[in-house]
């Protein structure tokens, strides 16, 4: 597993998955609050064999990285640490120079979910010229109105529920969540604190200064934001950042993690379809020994 150490002396693990089809690109993958990257293999296998090296890493105080950072203490995961959200998104730009520097010439595209999307978000503002497109997951506009705060499973509770149903409509994923040793269900409020949680407020900035291509996905059920407030966001990213290609994809009945959702199939496909509309492939010769 490779490794590299942030500002604040935590050592982030991160994976390194070539690509196993013709190289079109590299794909940094953002994961969520409470999980890690090691819960992306289907997503991470067609993005492999669609041509695109992925790098994804696990954040601060989540998955590996979290345990080493906490020294295998596993109630801490999901705890930032030093630095709190600040660093955490630093921590993931870091890794966006990493991909760069091993694949200079070819173009890197920033694929966040939920947390990660915030962060993407994040990192989209301060260095737009760094990716060549950016897809947001079960994301939302950063405000107080438009970012859900209330518990996440409030539409399923009752006596019958897991407390996960707003991860998926499937069950299997919601007890593979549960049953993950590097997983956590406490809810980021009381993971970063209100003061850290604060800081993920934030619009989209007035005039980025560059065009880069946007994908929203999001699920018609999804409570972190849902597509209204994902339709307000892409609003947002034209108004005032002016890019002028903006796609909101709404997956009919899908619950947040779409990714891991009864038709991910479709919703593989359909991100691998806009990529290659909206990713220049490289000259064979870039990487000669892909």
């Amino acid at each position: 597993m490779p490794e590299y150490t942030d500002e604040q002396g935590v050592v982030i693990v991160y994976d390194v998955h070539p690509a196993t089809g013709p190289v079109r690109g590299v794909v940094q993958l953002a994961h969520g609050v409470g999980e890690h990257a090691g819960r992306y293999g289907a997503l991470v296998g067609a993005l492999t064999a669609g041509g695109f090296h992925v790098y994804a890493d696990d954040h601060r105080g989540h998955g590996r990285t979290g345990m080493k950072q906490w020294n295998g203490d596993a109630t801490k995961l999901g705890r930032l640490g030093p630095g709190g959200l600040n660093a955490a998104v630093a921590a993931v730009g870091r890794l966006s120079e990493i991909a760069h520097g091993d694949h200079p010439d070819l173009p890197l595209i920033l694929l966040g979910h939920s947390w990660g999307s915030m962060i993407a978000q994040k990192l989209l503002a301060a260095h737009p010229e760094r990716y060549a497109a950016v897809v947001l997951s079960g994301s939302a506009l950063l405000t107080p109105t438009e970012l859900n705060a209330a518990p996440l499973n409030k539409k399923w509770a009752g006596p019958d529920a897991t407390g996960l149903e707003w991860l998926s409509r499937d069950p299997a994923v919601q007890q593979a969540f549960r049953d993950d040793p590097l997983t956590t269900e406490t809810p980021l409020l009381k993971l970063f604190g209100v003061i850290e949680a604060f800081k993920l407020y934030g619009r989209p900035p007035r005039d980025l200064g560059t065009d880069v291509p946007l994908l929203l996905m999001v699920g018609s059920e999804d409570p972190v934001g849902g597509p209204r407030s994902v339709h307000r966001l892409a609003d947002e990213y034209r108004t005032r950042s002016g890019l002028t290609d903006v796609t909101v994809l709404v997956y009919p009945d899908d619950r947040h993690e779409i990714f891991n959702e009864l038709d991910q199939e479709r919703v593989r496909a359909d991100l691998l379809a806009w990529l290659t509309a909206h990713v220049r492939a490289p000259e064979r010769s870039a990487e000669p020994d892909a």
